[in-house]
């Protein structure tokens, strides 16, 4: 989860896809953002770029809006600083949903929006890709 799901969180799903797919894991990946400006648009052309470097492919991604329900389809829901978080556990209903939600660094570290700094983006995609192989080790043990 990101703001725009142009940036931060297409990365992680590409990255996120790609690796559990060769760890032939069966999961349900997705990403999404807390505003709608952005919905069925492709990723920011940095992040496609930054991506395509490192080997992964995210420009057939599409941009879509987090709502409530997709409390009901995940079993974790990662997102990527402060803002996110408190967009998205306004959303939920109960408490289980709310303890769905943790930063996608874990205790409370934020994933920096590259989306203003083109320097950034290699960094960030780098900051990400580290992270889902150490969720995917966490999450399988």
């Amino acid at each position: 989860m990101c703001m725009g799901n142009i940036c931060r969180s297409p990365l992680a799903e590409g990255i996120m896809r790609h690796l559990v797919k060769e760890q032939h894991l069966d999961w349900e990946i997705a990403s999404a953002g807390t505003g709608a400006w952005h919905v069925g648009k492709a990723p920011d052309k940095r992040s496609v770029e930054v991506a395509k470097n490192f080997g992964y492919d995210i420009s057939a991604q599409r941009g879509r809006h987090f709502t409530a329900s997709l409390f009901d389809d995940y079993d974790h829901i990662f997102v990527m600083d402060k803002n996110n978080y408190k967009e998205v556990t306004k959303l939920a209903k109960t408490e289980a949903h709310k303890n769905k939600v943790s930063y996608f660094l874990a205790d409370y570290g934020e994933v920096i929006d590259p989306y203003h700094h083109d320097h950034l983006f290699e960094h960030v995609f780098q900051e990400i890709e580290a992270r889902c192989k150490r969720l995917i080790k966490q999450l399988t043990n």
